[in-house]
């Protein structure tokens, strides 16, 4: 493990001499901890070696980032890893994305041990993808586990380009790789709370409003503590207690996951949420659904606008035809979101080169462009 400043200086003087692309990894601790910050990275260039580096103790790994420089990240499943990343200072100016590039490739599985084992013949060790990486110290077996990750991802890469370039598929993936690093980080989630497992389960704007307020106390726990929300308090707890509406905090009490030792400390915690949002008026309770800017689900169309149904279903079976063709999956050919809007609301006139600037204005990129245009332009003019 590389944790103090003087091992981390000497790791990237050892990146800064060595070759080629530079293989990086980041564990997290999803389920454990609140937020996906970094607890441990990995890296790996030809002539360099690999380090495993410990984010907690240096926060700031910019050291790394200056000794990689513009040289090319290979990630796999970037989008996962860039944001934590970005967090302690390490930016790529290019990447390879290998999951990205198999689903380009045609392959039938893009898991990292599925694509290694069928490209490269290697199989990698499994357990610990799921495990606590806030854990200090952590243990030899976790530490080869994520050395492993990187050991072989620009063999991994190297094959990979060289089956797209085979399929005439290079440039695909050099705008897609683009794509992933414009994107940025997520944006915030609008009304995080709707996504409570079990919130269909609820049946008035009341109660919705009485989930909302708990989520915000769990939320607002979690954080201090630094603990994931589901392990303050579960999902279905929170939703069970509304729908009980109990009136007092021993009622409260009386529901499972509520009877335990943790939350019977907490009970005021919750049971105030719970009075705070039964008692919130009528022009403060929130909406059943939240207003959404694009078309209905796709299951209404039929009986909302036939001819936007019938368009869509053109489009759809355009572009399966499209993706069988060139061994990509249909939602990697074209953003099934962006289709649905494109069917629903069609740019007028309803021709190539407006259907081609409203993909643009979508997100896809041009390789994407050339490919759909026509077919799309076609299904827009069916009805």
């Amino acid at each position: 493990m590389i944790e103090t400043p003087a091992a981390l200086a000497a790791y990237a003087d050892a990146l800064r001499a060595g070759s080629g692309p530079v293989a990086v990894d980041a564990e997290r601790a999803s389920g454990y901890r609140y937020g996906q910050r970094a607890y441990l990275v990995q890296l790996r260039r030809a002539g360099t070696g690999t380090g495993l580096v410990d984010p907690v103790p240096l926060g700031d790994l910019s050291a790394v980032q200056d000794a990689i420089g513009d040289e090319e990240w290979v990630l796999h499943a970037a989008s996962q890893d860039l944001p934590c990343l970005a967090e302690v200072g390490m930016v790529p100016a290019r990447i390879f994305d290998t999951e990205l590039a198999a689903r380009l490739a045609g392959l039938p599985r893009v898991g990292l041990g599925a694509v290694v084992e069928s490209l490269l013949g290697y199989s990698l060790q499994k357990g610990h993808s799921a495990a606590d990486w806030s854990t200090r110290p952590l243990p030899e077996e976790w530490l080869v586990y994520a050395a492993l990750d990187v050991e072989v991802l620009v063999d991994l890469r190297d094959a990979l380009a060289a089956i797209l370039e085979e399929q005439g598929k290079t440039e695909w993936a050099r705008q897609e790789f683009a794509a992933v690093l414009a994107a940025g980080p997520p944006a915030p989630k609008q009304d995080p709370w709707r996504r409570t497992s079990g919130v269909h389960g609820l049946r008035n704007r009341r109660q919705l409003g009485m989930l909302r307020s708990l989520w915000q106390a769990r939320d607002d726990l979690a954080r201090r503590r630094d603990v994931a929300p589901g392990r303050v308090l579960p999902d279905s707890a929170m939703v069970s207690a509304v729908q009980a509406d109990p009136q007092t905090e021993a009622a409260l009490l009386e529901l499972p996951v509520f009877r335990g030792r943790a939350n019977r400390k907490l009970v005021g915690t919750w049971f105030g949420a719970l009075t705070r949002g039964r008692a919130l008026s009528d022009d403060e309770l929130p909406p059943h659904s939240r207003p959404g800017d694009g078309p209905p689900p796709a299951n209404r169309w039929a009986d909302r606008d036939p001819a936007a149904a019938t368009r869509l279903a053109a489009a759809r079976t355009a572009l399966a035809e499209l993706s069988q063709k060139h061994a990509v999956p249909v939602e990697n050919v074209l953003s099934p979101d962006l289709v649905r809007r494109l069917m629903w609301a069609p740019p007028e006139p309803r021709d190539p080169g407006t259907i081609a600037a409203a993909l643009r204005a979508g997100g896809a990129r041009e390789w994407q462009v050339e490919l759909t245009r026509d077919l799309l332009t076609d299904a827009a003019t069916r009805a």
